[in-house]
């Protein structure tokens, strides 16, 4: 039965005196998906089908229980939603004129209020669009509103353009739904072109009578007047008016003024609206670059879907709120609405925070034909013209243009921003999506268009975006007309699913392509991105600071002196092993003023020495204006044979007792202060360890990493108050001596060596994955990395659990296995006794564990080569791909490992089972 569900007229009444000069929004849904309303609903297919029930609007009805899940393509019969809705129009009204709003349908909608239809179908499902019902409406009554959405169009461009797209396919009423009340005489909308030169460029689109006129005033957003008003008469439509002295809009200073327009009949004011407004200039110069107010500017962007796991496509002030902070928390300035126009709220947020925004007509490579394009076009620009942070418009993605739709944009945006087609050569531009490093190389040395990919760093799983971005970003900024680009993509587009017991479902390997996860879960490469795009830019691998205290620093801004930020410094030190606690000690900090740097200048700091001599590293932090963190960066300035000598001059090794060797057969046991290391003499490898009270199931090595060692002799000598053992291989490199000595950690030295390309070299161990629980280490973190992902981690000591994460698919981060930077120690913690390695060297990677890898259909460009062992310490490292390349097609960094110059390495690892 319908619901006689109401919205409480209250408010509305309240405000009377003001509705003869302001338009009244009366919302017959919620605005998003934190307020909803409930609306009578009925799906024809799927889930529930076939009966009344109760939905909220606005939302996706696969996120309430409806219908059926698809992604990237359906099929055909798909499903159709029905709703109902009653609601009154204040007796007020009368006389006034009524409109209904829809900001987003999916897909084909009817509307119809008491029975009459409120205008024709209308087609695409991320578009605005409004009927007026002046007609139709009862003012002394219940009116009923009668939706019919169809979730597949039945226009086949529409489908092509929109339901066969690389995203989940929704169905519903999304966005919200109200009436604008107008007076009879009224101001529809304006379309604004703000020049950074100071002229107010107005459309105003109105009905006015005779002897009716236009009256125009900007202010600041504190309501403060700027200039005095100005004026048009009803036989014209465009207001234009210079200012001096006018603040500028850019993504890092997003400085905003609001124009208010009022349609007047003398001095008695008929309608009255408020827009807000931007003051600058975007254009591109072909040959040359991207320029906005007359600077050339540099895209550091990433594409975003719209989407939540628990509501889909129906999101919230918050989650815009969220999703900008992330990305400016990245030091990202761009953002491409892939692969549709996003909510209006989060471009009117893009305006107040400061974002670039590259805004997009859907046609996920196929187009709109050119009669439903031409409607959705004008739709698009009508409704987002005015944003000072849309600087370019899409026309389609990826083969999904209309070229016939090209100059469409222009009839409704009087800046005439430029128009690009997302992956092609085109007008000027050049956005070739997941160019390999060599297609780059060639770019550069042939340059021509303005270059900048709107998709590279494919991120699926934990592939691209960080990985391999530092020598894409260095090589893509040698181009002479380079403009940036946008990372694929935000987030992995998780759905929650009401038919899978509310599980995540990420579409197989279709979704999991994100920097963050479906709840902005931060990956990893959340932080190399925020390194390697810094404004306040420093080489940490080029610049050691710990020794003179000498630091370059490099204004990598657009548009801001480095002046406006703040640096802090502090010489920390960190626990040893044996302690519970991870926190640094803090020895001394201190401020240091930013050098006056105009963008693109570098320049030079001191930071004191004063501390040094305690400590084990130097942080330093930049802080922008507002006291965010821009960056941070960490030195370390002892080594970790420094480490390990001051860790065993605090550890109470027993002296005096004796060392023993006990020849078993097939085992031979090493007794030393008190602890028994077994070996295996068919394979020379350490088999397990006891303590005195526990049992340690570390074994199977030391075993040179992707090599099948096979025993050629055991040797065991005493020499003075040492043991030391020899295993020697069979055609194998490795050299290992066991070192015991009482009062002293056992230590193991080895060499091995490299060969000319390897994934991975180093040593491993053995020890139960099913006995891990966590480790606490020393060294880079609390993040894995691969060989071309290694910035963004900071040195310390670092804790956490196992867990057996696969990067997008389970969000259980930082991950804990894979390879670890830096390492000076490791505590294994486990549920036999807990122990300690330490290396001697800085360069030691930790290899902990295989990664899984994904359950989903993948390939291997995102699941690199690990060896076999457990526990492993490494020299070097395998790299990683992204979707649609194998590590060796990213750039140097990306490179198997070759042969250091003495073809030879070596080290020494310490052992504390106490």
């Amino acid at each position: 039965m319908l619901k006689k569900t109401l919205l409480p007229l209250l408010a509305l009444i309240a405000s009377l005196p003001a509705l003869a000069q302001e338009t009244v929004i009366q919302y017959l849904s919620g605005t998003d998906k934190d307020h909803t309303v409930a609306w009578d609903f009925m799906c024809t297919e799927g889930a529930r089908k076939g009966e009344w029930q109760s939905i909220k609007v606005p939302s996706n009805w696969e996120q309430q229980g409806f219908g059926t899940y698809h992604y990237h393509k359906e099929t055909a019969d798909a499903e159709k939603g029905l709703y109902k809705y009653s609601f009154k129009v204040a007796p007020e009204y009368k006389g006034k004129k009524i409109f209904i709003v829809f900001e987003g349908s999916m897909t084909d909608t009817k509307v119809e209020i008491n029975g009459q239809l409120a205008g024709p179908i209308h087609q695409g499902g991320f578009y605005q669009f409004r009927y007026e019902i002046t007609s139709l409406v009862k003012f002394d009554g219940v009116n009923l509103l009668q939706v019919e959405v169809g979730k597949h169009s039945s226009n086949s461009s529409v489908n092509a353009a929109e339901r066969n797209g690389d995203f989940w396919l929704f169905g519903g009423i999304f966005r919200p739904v109200y009436l604008d009340i107008v007076p009879p005489n009224f101001i529809e909308r304006v379309a604004i072109d703000a020049t950074a030169a100071g002229d107010l460029n107005m459309r105003v689109f109105h009905n006015a009578g005779k002897g009716q006129n236009l009256e125009a005033q900007l202010f600041e957003l504190n309501g403060r007047p700027v200039d005095g008003a100005f004026r048009i008469s009803d036989a014209d439509s465009i207001m234009t008016h210079h200012f001096s002295g006018i603040k500028l809009w850019n993504p890092e200073q997003p400085n905003l003024y609001y124009v208010q327009v009022s349609l007047k009949e003398g001095e008695k004011t008929l309608h009255t609206i408020r827009q807000r407004l931007g003051f600058r200039t975007a254009e591109l110069r072909p040959l040359d670059g991207f320029y906005v107010n007359g600077h050339k500017i540099i895209f550091k962007g990433v594409c975003r879907h719209s989407e939540w796991p628990e509501t889909g496509r129906t999101l919230s002030r918050d989650i815009h709120l969220l999703d900008i902070g992330l990305m400016k928390d990245m030091n990202m300035n761009a953002v491409r609405m892939s692969h549709y126009p996003p909510d209006r709220e989060f471009l009117d947020l893009c305006d107040s925070l400061g974002l670039f925004v590259l805004d997009e007509l859907t046609g996920w490579q196929a187009a709109y034909d050119t009669v439903v394009g031409r409607k959705l076009v004008k739709e698009l620009v009508v409704r987002d013209v005015n944003h000072p942070s849309i600087v370019l418009w899409d026309n389609g993605n990826e083969g999904g243009w209309n070229r016939a739709l090209d100059g469409d944009f222009a009839l409704y945006d009087p800046q005439k921003r430029h128009v690009i087609h997302p992956w092609e050569r085109f007008d000027g531009t050049n956005t070739k999506h997941y160019p390999d490093y060599r297609y780059i190389q060639t770019e550069v040395a042939n340059a021509k268009e303005v270059f900048f990919p709107t998709e590279f760093m494919h991120g699926l799983f934990d592939g691209g975006q960080g990985a391999a971005l530092e020598d894409f970003w260095s090589a893509m900024m040698q181009h002479p007309h380079a403009a940036g680009g946008f990372l694929w993509s935000f987030h992995d587009e998780g759905i929650r699913r009401k038919d899978r017991s509310d599980s995540i479902d990420v579409a197989g390997n279709q979704a999991p392509d994100g920097i963050v996860g479906p709840h902005r879960e931060k990956e990893a490469s959340y932080y190399t991105i925020k390194e390697l795009w810094s404004p306040v830019y420093i080489d940490r691998t080029a610049t050691n600071p710990t020794v003179k205290g000498k630091l370059t620093l490099e204004n990598r801004y657009l548009f801001t002196n480095l002046n406006q930020c703040r640096l802090e410094w502090k010489w920390v030190s960190f626990p040893p092993a044996g302690q519970k606690k991870t926190e640094m000690q803090v020895w001394k900090k201190g401020n240091i003023a930013a050098p006056s740097l105009a963008p693109g200048e570098k320049g030079e700091i001191t930071i004191p020495l004063t501390g040094k001599e305690k400590a084990d590293a130097l942080y330093l932090w930049a802080f922008d204006a507002k006291g965010d963190t821009i960056c941070t960066w960490s030195w370390t300035v002892r080594s970790p044979e420094q480490i390990v000598k001051v860790e065993m001059g605090r550890m109470n090794i027993p002296k005096g007792i004796d060392l023993s060797v006990t020849d078993r057969g097939e085992a031979l046991i090493v007794s030393c202060d008190r602890i028994e290391y077994r070996f295996d003499k068919r394979t020379g490898f350490l088999q397990s360890v006891y303590n005195g009270q526990q049992e340690i199931s570390l074994g199977g090595g030391p075993a040179l990493a992707g090599s099948t060692s096979v025993l050629e002799k055991f040797d065991y000598l005493r020499q003075g108050n040492e043991y030391i053992i020899t295993p020697a291989y069979k055609g194998d490199s490795l050299r290992v001596k066991w070192v015991f000595q009482p009062g002293r950690l056992p230590r193991l030295e080895y060499s091995y060596r490299t060969k000319d390309s390897a994934d991975y070299m180093g040593i491993t161990f053995n020890y139960p994955e099913e006995k891990i629980k966590g480790m606490k280490w020393m060294g880079r973190g609390p993040y894995r990395v691969w060989k071309n992902r290694e910035k963004g981690q900071q040195f310390g000591v670092w804790e956490k659990a196992y867990n057996n994460t696969v990067t997008g698919e389970s969000w259980g981060y930082p991950e804990f296995k894979g390879w670890h930077a830096n390492l000076y120690w490791v505590t294994l913690q486990n549920k036999e006794a807990d122990f300690t390695v330490y290396t001697d060297r800085p360069d030691v990677y930790l290899e902990m564990g295989q990664p899984e890898k994904p359950t989903a259909a993948s390939n291997n460009n995102t699941s690199p080569p690990f060896p076999e062992g457990t526990l492993g310490f490494m020299n070097g490292i395998s790299a990683m791909g992204t979707k649609f390349q194998r590590p060796e097609l990213l750039g140097p960094q990306s490179q198997k490992n070759g042969q250091p110059r003495e073809g030879t390495l070596e080290g020494t690892l310490y052992f504390d089972f106490r």
